[in-house]
């Protein structure tokens, strides 16, 4: 503050000097208007010289009418859909406010920097010590510790007896000292160094962080060589033979199975991948062989198809029992029979032949549980080749990674694979013991499963209704209303009880979640006919939009056309929204007009930015209310969503006590999102207004100027 009325005050000085230098000039102008006659609108102004050489200059003048300005407009970045980004624990730049603000509120910079514990951006970087200064500091330092453990060594020679014995000591030490010189350099230096440093500059950091950041700073980084925990290239010829976690191990992480995108902006963490096998299946084993090296003119081979066949179901409760023998040295015989109840968990490990080699127990990780039988009857034999085939690290890879979703359909594996022939992928899935397990889901008797199904459709809209409505009670009963952020449960072993954190968070179970799919807390969809948009729909009622993999009867599903459909509860998620127009507001600053005319409860937009904390939301709201202009919504109780530095054009709406318009935060596939929709029916060009849910004070403060209509 201090500099920054140093500095006006000279510019002050220097304005106030070079008019009193213009004042003393010889030669001035000299303007004189005169009405024209005839044209009261047109005046002449001439310019007239003391000097007698300068002509006098005479020119029209016509008077122009006052312009009004343009409303005042802070820079902001278009966006489609919210954008979650991390707390801004230091401040990146104290905001200005204005001449009159820091006269008035003196404090407020302060409070506002202790809101961020005294951290600003650049603060730091004016007082730590650059990356070669402190290379050299603690290389000195280092050669003063190298020089005392040499004294050290000096007087520990000197204190040994023995004449005879002191040439070689001399000459061992020399050697010594020579070879720890030659090694000084890549030496790592002493912890006391770090130590030192740090209790004379606290300001510098810690020990360890300075310890990190010499050896960030002297690591001589090997382009050939893979940093840490990184598979090799698959097609490169460093390609190993690594196990089918480890190979999509890039894809799990960076992949978002919400939003099926990579590197996704909008969720901070990614589901784990579920474990549960989906019940249609995309691809069929051919019954006929595919060519003369086909795995199925193996004897026995087809039967290995049929029994092995994802496909297949098994009548009864109990599944029959399957036997094998598998001709190869790398299997190891076993006794006894593999039984499987219908209860049987998917993580499940009771095989104890699977279970000897714990290569091929991790090899055998897929999304779902796979279960070798050991052998008690001869249904097929396998033939051993004559000639070992060459698998490479690569193939072996991606047999294991396309196992997992192909499971014993060798022809296509084999076809995708392109270097090997089905009868060689059959041969090394024998080797590896890679015999899928079915999953207990389709082992349950086609009856059963239809009156289970039956079942579920019937008690459904009543269990779901019940379910709502101890919703509503306990939000009643906590005051104000608590909105919990969704986030998928993961806990498959244990079904979903008053430790899930939905079910703690008044959430529903989404089909992200890795709890059971019959899981008595998921929300099972609608089974609506008509267009969704009234409370007889339980996604209606519930304040979400209708799900496309839940919902499949009243159209939300149908994704031939995104603008026609059936379907009018999920807007949101597809994006219809209305043409809108940004020109100056009667009301204040700038406005939100729509071009088209809307109907009455028809969505318009979707209110996007930034996806903030409740923390990071109260810190910047201390400045925005400073400039009288605040963006912020609460979506939940969790995040925010701030408009102000990112949105779209809706973010100019202004607010009204007799609105257009309303706001509602809709759960849209597991995501909570704000939707703007029409209060009544509206005719294009007319400006969008809704509620802020002002305070009588803010209301007041911050809008005092209605609309002619509304008042």
């Amino acid at each position: 503050q201090a500099l920054f009325v140093a500095n006006f005050a000279k510019v002050h000085e220097k304005t106030q000097l070079l008019n009193e230098d213009w004042k003393k000039l010889r030669v001035q102008p000299v303007q004189v208007m005169k009405p024209v006659s005839g044209h009261p609108f047109l005046k002449q102004c001439t310019v007239e010289s003391i000097f007698p050489g300068f002509p006098s200059q005479t020119l029209y003048m016509r008077t122009l009418n006052t312009v009004a300005l343009v409303p005042i407009m802070y820079s902001w970045s278009p966006l489609q859909q919210n954008f979650m980004v991390e707390d801004e624990t230091v401040l990146c730049n104290i905001p200005y406010m204005g001449d009159e603000v820091k006269e008035e509120d003196e404090t407020f910079i302060e409070e506002l920097i202790n809101n961020y514990d005294g951290k600003v951006h650049g603060e730091e970087g004016s007082v730590l010590i650059s990356d070669a200064v402190f290379l050299e500091l603690v290389n000195a330092l280092n050669q003063y510790s190298d020089e005392e453990e040499e004294g050290h060594n000096d007087s520990e020679v000197k204190q040994e007896d023995g004449k005879e014995e002191l040439p070689i000591t001399r000459k061992r030490k020399r050697i010594a000292v020579e070879g720890t010189k030659k090694c000084s350099k890549k030496r790592f230096p002493n912890d006391m160094i770090f130590t030192a440093i740090s209790s004379m500059f606290p300001e510098y950091g810690f020990p360890d962080d300075m310890k990190e950041r010499y050896r960030e700073l002297t690591e001589v980084s090997d382009p050939n060589v893979l940093p840490p925990q990184c598979t090799p290239n698959i097609d490169g010829p460093c390609a190993k033979s690594v196990q089918r976690e480890q190979s999509l191990h890039s894809f799990h992480t960076l992949f978002c199975r919400r939003c099926f995108k990579y590197d996704c902006f909008l969720h901070p963490f990614h589901a784990t991948p579920n474990v549960y096998k989906r019940k249609n299946r995309e691809t069929k084993i051919e019954p006929d062989p595919c060519g003369a090296d086909c795995f199925l003119w193996l004897e026995g081979a087809k039967e290995f198809a049929a029994l092995h066949n994802p496909r297949s179901k098994c009548s009864g409760r109990r599944r029959r029992r399957h036997h094998l023998v598998a001709a190869s040295c790398s299997s190891t015989a076993a006794s006894g029979a593999a039984e499987t109840r219908e209860g049987d968990s998917d993580r499940d490990t009771g095989n104890e032949w699977a279970s000897s080699s714990s290569e091929a127990n991790s090899r055998c990780q897929t999304p779902t549980k796979q279960k070798l039988i050991p052998a008690s009857s001869q249904l097929f034999t396998v033939e051993t080749p004559q000639e070992p085939v060459e698998w490479t690290g690569a193939e072996e890879s991606l047999f294991r990674v396309f196992h997992g979703t192909y499971f014993n359909n060798f022809c296509s594996i084999a076809r995708l694979l392109g270097t090997k022939t089905c009868k060689q992928v059959f041969q090394f899935a024998v080797k590896e013991s890679l015999i899928t397990k079915l999953p207990t889901n389709e082992l349950m008797n086609p009856s059963q499963k239809k009156k289970r199904k039956h079942r579920q459709v019937l008690d459904s809209p009543g269990w779901l209704w019940a379910a709502h409505c101890r919703k509503i009670q306990l939000k009643k009963d906590n005051s104000p209303t608590q909105v919990y952020n969704y986030q998928p449960c993961d806990h498959p072993e244990h079904p979903c009880d008053s430790s899930c954190p939905c079910i703690m968070t008044q959430n529903f179970c989404e089909k992200f979640c890795q709890c059971n799919p019959d899981c008595q807390n998921r929300f099972p969809g609608c089974r609506c006919k008509t267009q969704c948009n009234t409370k007889q729909c339980p996604c209606y009622l519930a304040v979400r939009e209708c799900d496309p993999d839940l919902c499949l009867t009243c159209g939300a599903s149908e994704h031939w056309d995104c603008k026609v459909v059936s379907c009018k509860n999920c807007s949101i998620q597809r994006g219809l929204k209305k043409h809108l127009l940004l020109a100056p507001s009667d009301v204040a600053g700038w406005g939100t007009f729509i071009k088209e005319s809307v109907q009455k409860n028809e969505f318009i937009s979707e209110y996007c930015g930034e996806l903030i904390s409740q923390d990071e939301a109260d810190r910047r709201g201390k400045v925005y209310d400073k400039y009288m202009s605040s963006f912020l919504f609460n979506l939940n109780n969790d995040f925010v969503v701030d408009a102000t530095r990112k949105g779209n054009k809706i973010r100019f709406a202004n607010h009204s006590v007799n609105p257009n318009c309303y706001a509602k935060v809709v759960m849209v596939n597991g995501d909570h999102r704000i939707g703007i929709f029409a209060k009544r029916a509206i005719q294009a060009g007319e400006e969008l207004f809704f509620d802020y849910r002002y305070s009588q004070a803010d209301a007041l403060k911050y809008v005092g100027i209605e609309r002619e209509t509304d008042i």
